[in-house]
């Protein structure tokens, strides 16, 4: 990226973030009359709370990120196809967060929106070119769409999405800015890390708003977006370690409900960063470690690109994983207090 690209990335930062926060101001009482969440047997929140702050989010994600495609004319513009995506499944998102949609046409328009975004990618991308092209679009796919519902499973807790989500746009803005990622990407998440900025301060805990399903699948799919240009930039193991994280407390919490022969597409409480809370871990310890294993996830994907050797980014990633299972060991065990703690 130039200089002057990245002056742009950089400063679409602090813009996306006023601007969300700006937003959110606006849109707060609609969304406490129509858009408000009541607490039940899965929820982490105590008591009724707006919802629905992912509206001010993706706009000022898209409106930033088009702006600063625009300013920087060296920069290809966003594929329409990514923005028409974006809305379409924010748009979904709006529906279910009022009144839900059947497991089946919701997984359908999230298919459409995903398919729409490959659609998009270049003819000549492939991230395992000993692959069929094929064979990799579909499980693109099927891994797209995958991790746009982790994103919004893993929201379920109060700075949960920013503690993840910041760390991981930030770094891969610092990444285009190094030439790593391509330009746009970078931009969009630098707009989006903007957002997820000036969204914070509201969702700090206890929420006054939540994101909603209208912000969480959204975010799922351009942050998705940004880590798969990445890895078709030939950094396949950084972009698969800025999410380790949510891709392992996610896809391993499925494979046991699964296994239990659960109802797993339903609402539940079973994920280690929710299991962590019931051992006894406050809210911000739990955010705040999650926040301090992606920034070292986030040193490891900048390790492994500065280095880029296939022995690097296998030592990355087993690193990586060292880190993230330490974790999950820690939020799956009951937290004992001293009798002054407790």
């Amino acid at each position: 990226m130039t200089g002057f690209g990245a002056i742009v990335a950089f400063g679409a930062v602090p813009l996306a973030a006023l601007i969300c926060a700006a937003l959110i101001v606006a849109i707060m009482p609609l969304l406490a009359r129509y858009a408000l969440a009541r607490p039940n047997a899965r929820s982490s929140h105590k008591i009724p709370t707006p919802q629905g702050a992912g509206i001010a989010v993706i706009a000022a994600t898209l409106g930033v990120a088009a702006g600063a495609i625009a300013l920087a004319a060296s920069v290809p513009a966003i594929p329409l196809l990514l923005f028409g995506a974006t809305i379409l499944i924010a748009a979904v998102g709006t529906v279910d967060d009022i009144r839900p949609i059947p497991v089946l046409p919701r997984l359908l328009l999230q298919a459409i929106a995903v398919g729409a975004v490959l659609a998009a990618l270049p003819a000549d991308l492939q991230i395992l070119p000993m692959v069929p092209l094929w064979i990799e679009r579909a499980g693109l796919l099927v891994a797209a769409l995958w991790f746009v519902n982790l994103v919004n499973f893993m929201d379920g807790l109060d700075w949960m999405t920013v503690s993840e989500v910041v760390p991981i746009s930030l770094a891969l803005v610092a990444l285009g800015v190094v030439g790593a990622l391509p330009p746009d990407a970078t931009l969009i998440a630098a707009a989006l890390g903007g957002a997820i900025l000036g969204f914070a301060p509201f969702n700090r805990p206890v929420a006054r708003v939540f994101l909603g399903d209208v912000g969480s699948l959204p975010v799922g799919l351009l942050l998705g977006w940004c880590l798969l240009q990445l890895a078709g930039n030939g950094h396949l193991a950084a972009a698969v370690l800025l999410p380790l994280y949510y891709l392992a407390d996610s896809t391993l919490t499925l494979v046991r409900r699964i296994a239990k022969r659960e109802a797993f597409w339903e609402a539940h409480r079973t994920h280690f960063y929710q299991r962590a809370t019931d051992n006894g871990f406050s809210v911000l310890g739990v955010v705040g470690m999650v926040f301090g294993l992606n920034l070292l996830l986030a040193a490891l994907a900048g390790v492994s690109v500065a280095l880029g050797s296939a022995a690097i980014d296998a030592a990355m990633l087993l690193a990586g994983g060292a880190a993230v299972a330490f974790v999950l060991a820690r939020f799956g065990r009951p937290r004992h207090q001293s009798p002054a703690q407790a």
